[in-house]
């Protein structure tokens, strides 16, 4: 049963590479994944640095760095809540940007295959310059299994509910990754968790369009037309990018230190004649940084 799973597994990741492919889980949670047998409920209050609002490889003309606030409650049976806020640092006004509310079930469903599902409500400023303002609410989930300690390949979908007047859309990601652990680095009980990630996006841009159109070039109007004339494109499920990251988790007592660089690269883009040259560029370096308290 096991070996059929593996291959099952493999083989549908081969096939979404061969065609072509949403963001994994934050560094925090990787600490997590090590203590399985770890069964209590849990708080976990966490703030964090992104240098720049990237999704799917598209990214604003204007760097937008962020601070975010979250707070999360896991039950013990793997159901969880969660929501946070996000800050604008270098704006004048409106510098609480967005915030969202998300429903979870994260389980084991053998000692090395697991899952999770989600639904995310999201709440954004009127004049908020987030590539994902357009999205009302998603849903996701995820399958990822771990072969033999070696490799662990994960598979994605999900739908995003997009702002009233535009298409929704639908994504599937695939990803491969390896967890190096490290522990007694200072104390006994510390360790430390690197997990270097190679995934693909595969998906609609609906949301785009609908930034593009309500939030960026709505008082351009050649700029709005040339952009009606790619509608057909970005209602297509297309390769949207490729993504390579190290998410990094260190742990003692409490406190958990995580940090993750990350590099974009972004397929099926739109002419820079729409969306400008510093958006159209064909690769897109950025960062998390940050620090989570668990009780």
């Amino acid at each position: 049963m096991k070996i059929a799973c593996v291959s099952l597994l493999v083989t549908t990741f081969l096939l979404f590479c061969a065609n072509g492919i949403f963001a994994q889980g934050k560094p925090a949670d990787k600490v997590d994944e090590t203590k399985k047998s770890d069964k209590e409920g849990s708080f976990k209050f966490g703030l964090s640095y992104l240098s720049n609002n990237v999704i799917m490889g598209r990214a604003d003309t204007i760097k937008t760095p962020m601070l975010i606030t979250d707070i999360k409650y896991s039950f013990s049976n793997g159901l969880y809540l969660s929501g946070s806020i996000t800050y604008i640092p270098n704006r004048i006004v409106d510098k609480l940007d967005e915030g969202n509310l998300t429903a979870g079930y994260d389980f084991d469903i053998t000692d090395d295959l697991s899952a999770e599902t989600s639904f995310s409500k999201l709440f954004y400023n009127k004049n908020s310059t987030q590539i994902g303002s357009s999205i009302n609410s998603t849903i996701n989930a995820s399958l990822d299994y771990n072969i033999v300690g070696i490799v662990t390949p994960t598979i994605g979908t999900g739908y995003n509910f997009v702002s009233k007047g535009f298409k929704n859309d639908v994504f599937v990601n695939a990803g491969l990754s390896h967890d190096f652990i490290t522990t007694g680095i200072v104390n006994d009980n510390d360790f430390l968790v690197i997990s270097p990630l190679a995934e693909m996006n595969r998906g609609t841009q609906n949301f785009y369009d609908a930034y593009l159109t309500q939030k960026k070039y709505k008082l351009a109007s050649n700029t709005s037309k040339a952009l009606a004339k790619q509608e057909a494109m970005l209602s297509k499920f297309n390769l949207l990018d490729y993504e390579f990251s190290v998410p990094m988790a260190y742990k003692t007592g409490a406190l958990i230190l995580h940090a993750s660089p990350q590099y974009a690269i972004s397929q099926n883009k739109l002419p820079a004649n729409i969306t400008g040259s510093m958006i159209n560029k064909p690769g897109i370096f950025y960062f998390d940084i940050g620090a989570t308290i668990k009780l």
